[in-house]
C-alpha cells in the first residue's frame, strides 16, 4: 500500500506565499524596562503546495509582509516544498544584501515555520512526529507582569497562572525606566513572591535596563526572594557585562531572544547559563533547532522565547529544553487567531494534536485587525 502524501522522490513545487499582517490592541497598557506599547502586530505567512497549506507567523511591523513578497517569494516559488534546508539557505542569501538582521529575519522566520507546517501536512503527520520527539510534555512558564501593571493587576495575573492554571513558574518585568526605579522593582518582586508562595519558581526580566554593577546589586537582593532566573540584566549586546553579572550571582543569567543567526548564538553561549532562542526572530524552526544543538554542545539548556505555539512541537524534539515562554501578549493573540491552541494547565503542553503544528488560522474572524 502506498504511504499517505507524496513519496520522498516526488517534487512538490511551492506556490507564491500569501502574506497578511494584523495589529491587535493590548488588553491594558504594557511596558518593560526600555519600551512601552499598546498594540502588537502579527505577520502571517501561508505557503501552499499540492492543495495543502502551511501557516507560519512572526511578531513584527507590517513591513515584514513586503519583505516576504519582494525578497523571499521569488526564491521560494517553484522550489520543492520538502527541501526546507535548501529553501532556508536560499532565503538567507536573498536578504543578505538587504540586511538579514531585524525585520528580514523575522519575515524569513515566518516563512520557515510555515514550510515546516506544510511539510508535515503534506506527509500527513504531526510536526512533532516529523521532527522526532524527545519528550511528551513541554514545560511552560507564565510571562507578563509588565511594569505598567498596578499591584492588583499583577496579583491577579500571577494568581491565574500559579493557583488557577497550576503553572509552577512565572516571570515579571523589572528594570523600570532604564533601571531608575530599582526600589519599585524589588517591591514588586517581593509582592510577587507573596502571591505565588514559596514553592513556585520566580523569574525576572530586566530587558537590558540595568548597568552592570546595578544588576549585580539588584540581583543579590532578588536572590533573597528566591529569584532563580535573571533575564537580560544588562543589554544583550554587552557580552562582557552578561558574563560579569552571571559570575557574580547565584541565579541563572539568560539572554538570546534577539538572535538572528547561528553566529549570534555562538557568541552568546559562553556568557549565559541558559540560551534563549526565538523561532519567530532567529530564522524559523530550522535555525532554532540548530541553535539548540549548539547550546547542547556547550552543556547548556535552551528556552523558547515568546510565540509558544510556534515553538511547542520543536521544543518537544530537543533533549536540552528547559521550557517555553507562555507570554501573555502572544498567548492572547494566538488564541484569537488560531483554532487548536494548547492548554498549559499543570505547567506543560502536549503538541501532539492533528497534523502539522495543529493550528488553523481563523481567516474570517480576524479581518477587523488586518493592516496589510
Amino acid at each position: 500500500m502506498k504511504p499517505p502524501g507524496p513519496s520522498p522522490s516526488d517534487a512538490v513545487p511551492l506556490e507564491p506565499p500569501v502574506v497578511s499582517a494584523y495589529t491587535v490592541p493590548a488588553d491594558a497598557p504594557e511596558a518593560d524596562a526600555t519600551f512601552a506599547w499598546d498594540a502588537t502586530t502579527i505577520a502571517v505567512v501561508e505557503v501552499r503546495a499540492a492543495d495543502t497549506t502551511g501557516t507560519g507567523w512572526t511578531y513584527a511591523p507590517s513591513a515584514a509582509v513586503d519583505v516576504v513578497r519582494e525578497q523571499l517569494a521569488p526564491v521560494l516559488t517553484g522550489r520543492d516544498a520538502l527541501d526546507i534546508p535548501a529553501a532556508h539557505d536560499a532565503m538567507a542569501k536573498a536578504v543578505r544584501d538587504a540586511g538579514r538582521p531585524g525585520i528580514a529575519t523575522r519575515a524569513l522566520s515566518a516563512v520557515d515555520i510555515a514550510l515546516w507546517d506544510l511539510k508535515a501536512r503534506l506527509l500527513e503527520v504531526p510536526l512533532v512526529r516529523l521532527l522526532g520527539a524527545a519528550r511528551a510534555d513541554v514545560p511552560v512558564y507564565g510571562s507578563g507582569g509588565f511594569t505598567t501593571y498596578h499591584a492588583t493587576h499583577l496579583a491577579a495575573q500571577l494568581n491565574g497562572w500559579v493557583h488557577g492554571q497550576h503553572i509552577p513558574r512565572v516571570k515579571i518585568k523589572v528594570g523600570e525606566d532604564w533601571g531608575r526605579a530599582a526600589a519599585r522593582d524589588i517591591a514588586r518582586v517581593r509582592a510577587a513572591r507573596q502571591v505565588i508562595g514559596r514553592q513556585a519558581e520566580l523569574y525576572v526580566d530586566a530587558n537590558g535596563g540595568y548597568t552592570r554593577k546595578q544588576a549585580v546589586r539588584v540581583g543579590r537582593v532578588l536572590a533573597e526572594h528566591g529569584v532563580g532566573w535573571f533575564e537580560e540584566p544588562v543589554s544583550s549586546d554587552d557580552l562582557r557585562g552578561l558574563a560579569l553579572v552571571r559570575d557574580a550571582l547565584v541565579c541563572d543569567v539568560t539572554a538570546g531572544e534577539y538572535g538572528c543567526d547561528l553566529p549570534y548564538f555562538a557568541r552568546m553561549v559562553p556568557v549565559v547559563d541558559c540560551l534563549q532562542v526565538d523561532a519567530t526572530r532567529c530564522g524559523g524552526l530550522t535555525e532554532w533547532l540548530r541553535a539548540a544543538a549548539l547550546a547542547q554542545a556547550h552543556g547548556l539548556e535552551v528556552s523558547a522565547h515568546g510565540a509558544p505555539h510556534a515553538h511547542a512541537a520543536a521544543a518537544a524534539c530537543v533533549p536540552n529544553l528547559r521550557h517555553v515562554e507562555w507570554f501573555h501578549d502572544h498567548v492572547r493573540i494566538e488564541s484569537m487567531f488560531f483554532d487548536g491552541v494548547l492548554d498549559p494547565t499543570g505547567g506543560a503542553v502536549r503538541p501532539d494534536g492533528g497534523v502539522g503544528h495543529g493550528l488553523a488560522l481563523r481567516s474570517g474572524e480576524v479581518q477587523e485587525y488586518r493592516v496589510a
